[in-house]
């Protein structure tokens, strides 16, 4: 079965916007399914000036710091 968007029911979000990235932190059920994390990161492209989607990788500690207020909140919606 493929996946399909109108499934994937988003319970909880938050961002938090540093200088050149942002970090969202997300709650998703898929088909009425067990509630997941999802952590995504944004980068800004300096030439257009828009966001553009980017892996998560590495965080550094003043990320994580800010991030951990969201990720309890986002236990609550599970």
């Amino acid at each position: 079965m493929a996946f399909d968007k109108s499934l994937d029911k988003e319970q909880f979000s938050e961002t938090k916007e540093f200088e050149t990235t942002k970090i969202t932190v997300s709650v998703y059920a898929y088909n009425e399914g067990i509630p997941k994390l999802q952590i995504s990161r944004e980068n800004l492209n300096s030439t257009t000036g828009e966001y553009t989607f980017s892996k998560l990788g590495r965080m550094q500690k003043p990320e994580i710091e800010a991030i951990l207020p969201l990720i309890t909140k986002a236990i609550e919606h599970m």
